[in-house]
């Protein structure tokens, strides 16, 4: 047989090997074609569907489920002498025709602080009726909710998105007889609401009662009007509307578009947040002081540092502000330790009572601009005091004062334990770190003695850029230097220091820190992406100031700011702190790691000779501290004293590798509900 025979028995199968391209071809063709078909035949099956009943209640539920838009409505009242709340009761009935759950609600008996952000995701429609009470105050029962919605409105650890998702309404009670605060208080919880990002679905509703002014001849018509707008509203809502209400609300201040409804027009400019807003007015306002008076004079020594706008943007920050050049603020370790949940870093790491600790600043004025400014810079800046200045006396008395006010203040809130709000009323330590740069104030070491004399301790931030203030200063408890980074190119692009000799002055006070017998420490922020890499130089820079104590904390963010290109990414994870801190300690063989306190995302490296026996002794003993500086001032400061004669044992839920992680067994942790939206700090 030849091969030609071959050839010729497989000729058929040759022939469609030789055309397999063409086959492909023409079997994808005839697939997507095939899907084409299958695809357009069911569009037209469900068109069919819809049409065959157009109104039947199920036919668009046949194919795909059924979504809840709305799933109850929250009425929260604030009242004095019951009208809110019967409106609430009125309100709750019209709501309950919609089919829908309500609850009923007395802001007494809620915390925002636990369950606000909780709305969010539960689909609610939250309506607030809150009365304008005496001088424009909120009632009683709604005096903490309205205090803690106003700072958390200011406070850029929460954000302009921490509301983001709730959804609300509200109605104010008020009397226009008392014209310059008619209604208030549902003014700004609506405004404050909205700053911390949530929606607005129906204007905000406005009782008056005083029949000849009201818009509808009663309050209780006034409420019935808008009652009846917000039950047209959630139908509308369950509907799946999701526009917000038909006001202009783009600003903060929702104005209508009815010709009558009597708003006030928005109360911000531009794309600014207020924050932005209320630093470049105080900026303006504080350049504008300088340029008036560029040479030193009589009238220009004897300014104030506290302009008014300033006055209006720190005080919008829950600063109580004393004189003309100093602040105090309840830390939020304060609250949190008052309610049994918890002390700062500081109670971990040196045994302080932070429920009796007094967060104040002789100075709102600083020589940096930290790209990690809290205040986004809404404190002025300048090198050298030219201010008026305000006796100690005057600043401690009414620090003190303030302080208890704002103790007092707490009284009443959810979990408040008894014991430490009496405790809390007796300042025992003083944190001289609020914002600005207290060692600039002229009197700082009469403040110090009078500190001790009323026997609080204190607590000392300086940023390194006043040297000689570092040596003249009298002792301290404890003694802080920001070590913000270890280069000269980077501490200028994260401090932004006013001083052209920025550098020599920071290690000349490094120097300076390192002649001082009291506790000295450095304070390390770490900023991802501009400061984590310089091990080495900071090593360099510990050996130049032998400090007795390193505090590395992760920076906290700030918010958005015009002020500041920081974000999110800067941040580093707890873990990213602990493998720094682990990493520089291999560089310092007279330093280890002492203690941590993981909430603030912030961990201690001690000295050595802080751990005897074995035993790390980073704790102070107070009542020993206030004995030796008073032989010191009695002695004219010919008798000194050293850190490690006032030092005591730390315990061992404080240390590092403790399971308790620094947060103290005594106290009840507590976790937020939406831990995506972590504003923890200190």
């Amino acid at each position: 047989m030849g091969p030609l025979d071959v050839w010729d028995f497989s000729s058929p199968l040759l022939l469609l090997w030789m055309n397999r391209f063409y086959i492909y071809l023409g079997c994808a063709l005839g697939v997507t074609l095939w899907i084409c078909v299958q695809v357009v035949i069911k569009k037209q099956v469900i068109r069919s569907q819809e049409k065959s009943v157009p109104g039947a209640p199920d036919s668009s539920f046949s194919l795909q489920k059924k979504q809840t838009h709305v799933s109850g409505v929250k009425i929260f009242y604030g009242s004095q002498t019951g009208t809110a709340k019967g409106f609430a009761v009125t309100l709750a009935k019209a709501v309950t025709s919609l089919d829908l759950p309500v609850a009923i609600i007395n802001l007494k008996d809620y915390d925002p602080d636990d369950n606000l952000i909780g709305e969010i995701t539960s689909k609610n429609v939250c309506a607030f009726l809150v009365a304008t009470y005496t001088d424009g105050h909120p009632t009683e029962s709604a005096e903490w909710f309205c205090k803690w919605l106003e700072e958390a409105a200011n406070d850029f650890r929460f954000g302009k998105t921490y509301l983001k998702g709730l959804r609300y309404a509200v109605f104010g009670l008020g009397d226009s007889a008392y014209q310059s605060h008619f209604n208030k208080v549902s003014t700004n919880v609506d405004k404050w609401l909205w700053m911390l990002g949530a929606q607005r679905v129906l204007t905000r509703g406005e009782g008056d009662r005083n029949a000849v002014q009201s818009k509808h001849g009663s309050i209780e018509a006034d409420f019935t009007t808008w009652k009846t707008k917000f039950i047209s509203r959630l139908q509308t809502l369950q509907s799946g509307e999701k526009k917000a209400c038909s006001g202009d609300c783009k600003k903060g201040k929702c104005e209508t578009t009815q010709p009558d409804s009597g708003e006030m027009g928005p109360h911000l400019q531009g794309k600014l947040h207020p924050r932005d807003v209320e630093r470049e007015k105080a900026q303006q306002e504080e350049k504008a002081g300088v340029n008036r008076n560029p040479e030193k004079s009589a009238d220009s020594e004897g300014r104030a540092m506290i302009t008014p706008a300033l006055r209006e943007a720190l005080t919008k920050q829950g600063y109580q502000l004393i004189g003309s050049h100093s602040g105090v603020k309840l830390c939020r370790w304060t609250k949190s330790m008052l309610r049994g949940r918890g002390g700062c870093y500081k109670h971990t790491f040196y045994g302080i009572e932070s429920h009796r600790c007094m967060e104040a600043t002789p100075s709102l004025a600083c020589a940096n601009k930290c790209v990690f400014c809290w205040r986004h810079h809404t404190n002025p800046v300048g090198t050298e005091w030219r201010w008026k200045v305000d006796q100690p006396e005057l600043i401690l008395k009414e620090a003190i004062e303030n302080h208890q006010n704002m103790i007092k203040q707490f009284k009443g809130v959810p979990g408040l334990k008894a014991e430490r709000f009496e405790e809390g009323m007796e300042v025992k330590h003083c944190a001289l770190s609020l914002v600005g740069e207290p060692i600039m104030y002229p009197e700082i070491n009469r403040l110090l003695k009078l500190l001790h004399q009323h026997g609080i301790s204190s607590f000392l931030v300086t940023n390194a850029q006043f040297p000689e203030e570092i040596r003249n200063l009298r002792p301290v408890t404890q003694l802080y230097v920001s070590v913000d980074a270890s280069t000269k190119d980077s501490l200028k692009k994260i401090d932004r220091p006013l001083f052209k000799d920025f550098w020599q002055r920071f290690l000349d006070s490094l120097k300076a820190l390192a002649a001082k017998q009291q506790r000295t420490v450095y304070r390390l922020t770490l900023v991802k992406c501009w400061n984590v890499e310089e091990l080495q130089a900071y090593a360099e820079l510990v050996s130049l100031g032998n400090p007795d104590f390193i505090e590395v904390k992760g920076v906290t963010y700030c918010g958005e700011s015009a002020a500041s290109s920081l974000t999110m990414a800067n941040v580093p994870w707890h873990e990213e702190v602990v493998r720094f801190v682990q990493e520089l300690v291999d560089l310092l063989p007279d330093y280890e790691i002492a203690c941590e306190h993981e909430h603030s995302n912030c961990l201690l490296i001690g000295h050595k000779k802080f751990k005897i026996s074995g035993e790390w002794w980073t704790w102070i003993d107070y009542s020993r501290f206030q004995e030796l500086v008073l032989q010191y001032e009695e002695s004219g400061g010919s008798k000194t004293f050293s850190a490690s004669d006032y030092m005591a044992r730390t315990p061992q839920w404080a240390l590092f590798g403790a399971r308790e992680r620094g947060f103290d067994p005594k106290d009840t942790r507590y976790q937020r509900k939406n831990k995506a939206k972590d504003i923890s700090g200190c």
